[in-house]
This record gives C-alpha cells, structure tokens and sequence, in this order.
C-alpha cells in the first residue's frame, strides 16, 4: 500500500466535497486545521470561481487539502423528448414560484477543461473525480505535477478502470452516501427508489473492491461516528470519508433550511431521486422528490440546468419541500458543532473504538495484506453503476 494517503492528514478523516456551496473554503480550513483532510467541491463552479476558492482555502491553512472535479458526461445527450416531457411537467412549478424554468442546453462539460488547466498550472495537493475516471494523460500529469488522484467507484469494475488508468487511490461510495451517486455509467434502467436501485452498501462494497485492487481506500456512504470510521478501517479502508455529519457546522455554506431539515421530524427518510439533476442523488424525501422523482428522465445535466431556478426560488421562498436536501441515511446523527470540534470528537471516539476491539491506540492505519484475488485486466465496458 501506498503510504502517500495517510501522509497527507494526521487522521484518517476526510471530509466529503458537496457541490451546491456546503464545503466552503472556512470548512475545509477547519478541517485540515484539526487534523483531517478537507475537500473543495468543484462541481458547478466558474474555473475563476473555483481558483478564488482555492486561494481561499491556502490563506486558512497551510496543510493539505483537496478539491473534487466532476467529470464530464460521456456518451450522446440526453433523450430531447424526454427533457421536453418533464419541461412540461414542471411548468406548474415554475408557475407556484413564479419563476421561470432553466435552460437544459447550458452546458455538459461543466468547465472540466479549465478546471484541470488551472489545477495543473497551480496544483493543489489532492484532486479526486466524481461520475467518471480521466483517461491516464491527465492522471499521468497530475502525477508530474505531484498531485495526488483519487477517483469515486461504486463498482468492483469502475475501481479496476481506475486503478489501470493510473489514479493514485479510489473513493469507494456505497449506496447510503448522501448527494450524487459518483457512479461512471448512469444507466436509464436503473431506476432511484426506496430500495436504492441497484447501489451496492458500503462494507459489502468495500471488502469486494479489497479483494481485487490494490490501490489505497477512502470509504464513503452513511459514516456519521467515530465507531463507523474504525468499522471500515478493519474492513480495509484506509480512511473514511464524511459529508452529511459536516453539513450542519457553523462553517458549512448549506442553507439554514437545509440544516435544519436534517433532524425535523417531518423529513422522515432518504431516497435516491432524479427529480432535481437527472442522475441518482441521495436526498430528504420531500414534495418536489415525491411528485416528481417517478417521472424523472435520466437526463444529466439537463435536468440540473432546467431545475435550478426552481430550486432557488424555493430557498427564497422559505420553502423545503422544493428544495434538493442531500442527505446521507444516516442524517439523524448530525451533531451542531464546529468543524474542527467535529473532527476531535470524531477522533475520540475512533480511538475508543479501537481500544474496545483491542487493536493499537494510533489513528493512523496499517498496511494491508496483499489481495486474496490478483486484479484482472477487463474492458471498460464491463463498467455499471451500483
């Protein structure tokens, strides 16, 4: 195992990069700053807007952090009909919030291209990728420019791709991960629901990617306590990676509704939804999710464009039910602290949990035995979504 991951923060905790403004550049310097390792969301973000982020980010802490690019879609555009369908479901909405719908042809690439050009003139420490694997020229530049590259899989198959392609370690999502499921290939059939579609849990995921590669570990999906972190540390992660336990700090930029909605009881449970981007995302179960996530096209980032003034007018509005409320499964055990606070207590009862299973005090986990099964070569098209 690569020892590079558990250089680059004292503790085993990173915290998740949640596009939409929740991991803001105060956050991720109170992380990195109490020992974790903290995460800029590049998603939706201007090239300009993400490097002022950055310089952000540099004058509140001189340790390590990340920042999160998604990549772009592959393959053709969405079905026009489809979008065209939903347009016109949605326009009682637009009426309710007098606004009007958003236009679905903005953009696909979400400025990737710019984005990774500023990263490698002025590289950051850690670059990891959502919704896909960047082919190995650009892993193999971020390499030279001495950034380190993870990359989001929800299947034994896209962490093989990522491991051949060159990506220094791998970001391993289980279904109960809040927002965005970071999964290669968004497959029509697979429909969002209650039952999660066809999204693999975490530590049955886990131990299977172990198994077949050899690339270090970060852990993602429902982790919300320090005895969860120690959990798939054992399993064989080398670090756990949290988004929704942030979400509610003072330091996060998640709307106060938001925050707030994570422990009303009148948001009851999570569910995977297209309703407002197009691809599965984790969220509260809400009004806009319930009327309109059955009908949802797998149309990403159509949907997303046609949604958003929707959605912001909703926040203006004072009104939850039409917001996106990503949120992980485990929501109910957020706690109102301050980041840095957070990732004391977080590692407090990391090495409690330790010290119960009888295993050495040090946050800081070992090297892993080599894989009871060889990684296999296999085409990229053996690639599908958890």
């Amino acid at each position: 195992m690569s020892t590079a991951l558990n250089d680059l923060a004292r503790l085993p905790i990173v915290q998740a990069p949640m596009a939409g403004g929740a991991s803001s550049p105060e956050l991720v310097g109170a992380v990195c700053e109490a020992g974790g390792l903290g995460f800029l969301a590049g998603g939706y973000k201007t090239a300009g807007g993400l490097y002022q982020e950055v310089k952000r980010v540099r004058a509140l802490t001189a340790r390590p952090f990340g920042v999160n690019l998604f990549m772009p879609p592959g393959g053709q555009p969405a079905d026009r009909a489809a979008v065209e369908v939903y347009r016109h479901q949605l326009a009682g909405e637009a009426g309710w919030y007098e606004t009007e719908l958003g236009d679905p042809d903005q953009g696909r690439d979400d400025a990737y291209d710019a984005k990774l050009a500023i990263l490698l003139d002025d590289p950051v420490p850690v670059v990891s990728f959502t919704f896909g694997c960047p082919d190995r020229d650009a892993l193999d530049a971020f390499a030279r420019a001495g950034t380190y590259t993870i990359v989001t899989v929800t299947s034994v198959e896209e962490a093989r791709t990522a491991e051949r392609a060159g990506a220094d370690a791998l970001c391993v999502q289980g279904v109960e991960a809040g927002g965005h499921q970071g999964t290669h290939r968004d497959d029509p059939a697979d429909a969002p629901g209650g039952g999660g579609g066809r999204g693999r849990g975490l530590l049955a995921l886990l131990t299977e990617v172990r198994e077949r590669v050899r690339l270090p570990i970060v852990a993602a999906g429902g982790i919300m306590r320090g005895r969860q972190i120690a959990a798939v540390l054992a399993a064989g992660a080398d670090a756990a990676q949290l988004g929704t336990a942030f979400l509610v700090c003072p330091e996060s930029g998640a709307h106060p509704l938001h925050k707030r909605a994570l422990t009303d009881p009148l948001f009851t449970h999570t569910e995977l939804t297209r309703a407002f981007s197009g691809r599965p995302a984790r969220g509260l179960v809400n009004r806009f999710m319930r009327e309109h996530g059955p009908y949802a096209p797998a149309a990403y980032p159509e949907v997303h464009h046609l949604t958003a003034p929707l959605r912001k007018a909703a926040a203006t509005a004072c009104d939850p039910q039409g917001m996106a409320l990503w949120a992980g499964q485990g929501h109910r055990l957020v706690r109102e602290l301050p980041a840095g606070r957070l990732v004391e207590l977080l590692a407090a009862e990391l090495t409690a949990a330790r010290a119960d299973l009888g295993a050495p005090l040090s946050t800081t986990p070992g090297p892993h035995p080599e894989p009871a099964t060889p990684s296999t070569p296999s085409s990229s098209s053996d690639r599908s979504p958890s």
